[in-house]
């Protein structure tokens, strides 16, 4: 140790005691070759202390009393006098306890960075997780009974759905017609709140009284409906709004089969002020043609002009040909006028 040169010329006086039953006498202590060596006054060695064992049972306190490490019985008092050699082996002590391992330091350490890593966990895996468990068990009751009390919360905005002139059954016709993926789901017209449509879980979409009323062909409101079902599938609309709930609502569906009321109306407000996430041509043009719908009546109900559209008017996978009716003109009036006057 680097720092033991400095002390090894040093000496003290001190008291030694052999053992508990023994009598103090008095010493010369030194320090050696990383030792502390202990003398009686005629230079004759009394004991050797490994540097590294010595162990001070009164910290702070002087006289200054040491023994060592594990034989508290052998003992050396120093003087408050011999203030050198108490300041050179507190000195020691300290620099040979810096280069010892500490595992109680390690251990918390240790557990400050499992810590740590629970923490990320929770808040960065632990809330998917837990969210795509509950839409892997979620069963589709439930998501349709889900749907349903988030339109239930949008009724404030958006007005009672259009029942009007057996409206009702056109629709049921046109959900059979662009079926969800479980099965064909539910279609609802409203006065208004809605942008153009939207979708909820259970294979619930709501269209603007607009795509009914203002456009002579059910072709653009089909075309409304298969962009709502692409969109359900990029994104579940439960997942969506679990992760608009956060973890709280994700367990509670989890655990009670239920969502709170405020997570409910939240959802639902948000719903009505956002856009639709736009979905890429490629993506509808495989819904038209899985759908067997004409893209171009969307394209331009869309924009008018058809410039932003023109990579779903070109590339129609109905261009020329008659798909499969969507409804017959008959139930096409009838749609048309579901919202009375």
């Amino acid at each position: 140790m680097t720092a033991l040169s400095e002390y090894q010329r040093l000496e003290a006086s001190g008291l030694w005691r052999e053992s508990p039953q023994a009598q103090r006498c008095d010493v010369i202590v030194s320090i050696g070759d990383a030792t502390l060596v202990i003398t009686d006054l005629r230079e004759r060695v009394l004991a050797h202390w490994s540097l590294p064992a010595v162990a001070r049972a009164n910290p702070g306190h002087l006289p200054a009393i040491y023994h060592p490490d594990g034989d508290p019985g052998e003992t050396l008092e120093l003087p408050a006098d011999e203030t050198d050699m108490i300041a050179a082996i507190e000195k020691l002590r300290t620099a040979i306890d810096r280069r010892r391992p500490h595992p109680g330091r390690l251990r918390l350490t240790g557990g400050l960075l499992v810590l740590l890593g629970l923490a990320v966990l929770a808040v960065f895996w632990l809330p998917g997780a837990v969210r795509d468990h509950a839409v892997s068990v979620v069963p589709a009751v439930k998501r349709t009974e889900i749907g349903q009390a988030l339109l239930a919360q949008m009724r404030p905005v958006t007005g009672p759905p259009c029942t009007a002139n057996g409206g009702e059954a056109a629709l049921d016709k046109l959900a059979r017609r662009l079926p969800a993926r479980a099965g064909p789901g539910r279609i609802v017209v409203l006065r208004g709140g809605v942008r153009q449509a939207a979708h909820l879980p259970g294979g619930l979409v709501l269209l603007n009284r607009s795509l009914v009323e203002d456009y002579e062909e059910p072709d653009v409101a089909a075309g409304y409906i298969v962009a709502e079902r692409l969109r359900a599938r990029v994104r579940d609309p439960l997942a969506r709004l679990l992760d608009h709930g956060g973890l709280v609502a994700s367990l509670r569906l989890l655990t009670t089969g239920e969502l709170a009321t405020e997570t409910l109306s939240d959802h639902a407000h948000h719903l009505l002020q956002s856009a639709p996430a736009p979905l890429p041509d490629e993506t509808l043009l495989r819904g038209f043609e899985g759908w067997s719908v004409r893209a171009r009546p969307y394209a331009y109900a869309r924009d008018v002009s058809g410039e932003t559209t023109l990579g779903l008017i070109e590339a129609d996978p109905f261009a020329g040909k008659t798909p499969d009716p969507l409804l017959s003109d008959g139930d096409w009036l009838r749609l048309q006028g579901i919202c009375g006057t």
